[in-house]
């Protein structure tokens, strides 16, 4: 979903509950957006801060409830206690890998994995509806550097 369907999507659910689409909220929305990153709502206000001072912490945080509540945001746990949050792209399914040293996580999808998991509930009587998977493990940077496995 680019960022004009993104927005006029978030001003329908807003408006829907007696709520504008601010320009704080479309700041919120476009920076989130405009990111590949997973980010906390801490790692989006530090960002937001160079671009309007003004910005409260608990604004960043009730904007990305609210893009996740409006289907525009997923929220993401992958252990500890930050949750992440990722923008929810129409066909941008994908699973994750999380270092477990630095908490960097790595977006990854492979179509024989994806087939896999499908055949495998299809064994057991189930149609998928969703899923997801996080594989943990040590990036490179964390074991210095080296591509061992």
């Amino acid at each position: 979903m680019n960022l004009g369907k993104a927005e006029e999507k978030f001003a329908v659910y807003l408006s829907r509950r007696g709520m504008k689409l601010t320009s704080q909220r479309r700041l919120i929305l476009a920076e989130f957006y405009k990111s590949e990153e997973h980010l906390s709502a801490e790692d989006l206000y530090r960002r937001l801060l160079g671009l309007d001072a003004s910005i409260g912490q608990a604004t960043v945080y009730r904007g990305l409830k609210l893009m996740r509540d409006a289907g525009l945001a997923r929220e993401l746990r992958f252990g500890g206690d930050v949750t992440l949050f990722e923008a929810h792209m129409e066909s941008a399914h994908h699973d994750h890998l999380i270092c477990e040293e630095c908490g960097k996580t790595v977006p990854v999808l492979d179509e024989h994995i994806e087939h896999l998991q499908a055949d495998l509930a299809a064994r057991h009587g189930f149609k998928l509806t969703a899923h997801r998977m996080y594989l943990y493990g040590i990036c490179p940077d964390c074991r210095g550097g080296a591509r061992r496995p």
